[in-house]
């Protein structure tokens, strides 16, 4: 039998497929309201005062287990759930610190299931990497490499079952985006216009391989082609530019239009946990990086167009500052976990 072969129209499939914005959203910083744009800024900086103290509490042998940190990403989190409604759902994945914060965590909860302590979010038994607040909308995340993608699914189609007007923000990483469950439960939520909005943390780095040793394509978000629905390459360290993006996929998805893929990049500054020792990538590539730093260029954003002063981004940075070195202290007084309940909330033998 011959072989056929079917030419794609790639001219056609780009037409779907934006490319980088690199300063789109500037305009919301006189469209958004004054107390939106500062909430922004809050959040960003507690994301960047709670990782520190999160580096600095481990250093200190108060935290068990491992934990991955997001110094540097803090815009994609932030930019992404800023668009929410309250009622809204996310599920995350294992360097979600950000993401919690960003959904309304109470930062003293957070610390102390972070710590491992009764008090914490799930009695200290998620700790960094499984956090979660179902009455707050976070779903939690799972430490499986793309294993809250096919979950986004079936939560999506229960919210679709139900005629819900709730959307679900699916995060996770670059190298998820090479599992086949990736590009399976695109296909699914695609076919059935589930209101999902995926959205890939694109720091650049699967533990300690580059992307563009694992894929042959510029963008992420070209992969979307392939299931019929829109793609977009944000710059993942312009908070307002994630939001823009963002905020446009979310009307997509609640107007039953289906999913959509957004492709946030950026970059960490730290390893991929703390057992990375950094040795696949350079100094000089980590400095330059920094100097594209999300939480100054918001700062300078907000200055420069006049909506804030100097002192007053600086002030509310120092809030921020305050309220994380307050809920760490707090939560280290509280109590240790109990042995008499340990096996409470145990499925599995």
């Amino acid at each position: 039998m011959d072989t056929q072969y079917y030419e794609v129209d790639m001219a056609a499939l780009k037409t779907k497929v934006d490319k980088v914005s690199t300063s789109g959203g500037h305009h919301l910083l006189k469209e958004l309201p004054r107390e939106k744009l500062t909430w922004m800024l809050q959040r960003m900086c507690e994301i960047r005062y709670f990782e520190e103290k999160a580096e600095d509490l481990y250093v200190r042998g108060l935290v068990h287990g491992t934990m991955h940190l997001s110094i540097g990403m803090e815009a994609g989190s932030v930019g992404s759930i800023a668009t929410l409604d309250p009622k809204d759902l996310i599920i995350h994945h294992h360097r979600g610190h950000g993401h919690t914060i960003a959904k309304g965590a109470d930062l003293t909860l957070m610390f102390a299931e972070f710590l491992g302590k009764e008090t914490g979010y799930c009695r200290g038994r998620g700790g960094s990497m499984h956090i979660a607040d179902i009455p707050g909308g976070n779903l939690g995340a799972t430490g499986v490499v793309g294993g809250g993608i096919p979950t986004a699914v079936g939560i999506a189609l229960a919210l679709q079952m139900r005629r819900s007007k709730q959307i679900l923000l699916s995060y996770f990483g670059d190298g998820a985006s090479n599992e086949g469950e990736f590009h399976e439960s695109l296909n699914m939520a695609s076919t059935w216009k589930l209101p999902v909005v995926f959205i890939c943390d694109n720091n650049q780095y699967g533990m300690s391989m580059h992307r563009t040793k694992v894929m042959n394509i510029e963008n992420i978000s070209e992969r979307a082609a392939s299931y019929g629905i829109p793609g977009k390459t944000v710059d993942g360290n312009d908070v307002l530019a994630v939001y823009e993006a963002v905020l446009a996929a979310d009307e997509y998805a609640r107007s039953g239009q289906g999913p959509s893929l957004i492709d946030c990049l950026t970059y960490r500054w730290r390893g991929h946990s703390k057992s990375d020792r950094n040795l696949y990538r350079t100094h000089e590539e980590i400095e330059e990086w920094k100097t594209r730093c999300p939480i100054k260029r918001f700062k300078k954003a907000l200055v420069d167009a006049a909506v804030m002063t100097v002192d007053e981004t600086e002030s509310i940075d120092k809030a921020a500052k305050a309220a994380i070195d307050n809920a760490a202290e707090a939560a280290q007084a509280f109590p240790e976990p109990s042995p008499e309940n340990m096996e409470d909330e145990v499925y599995a033998s």
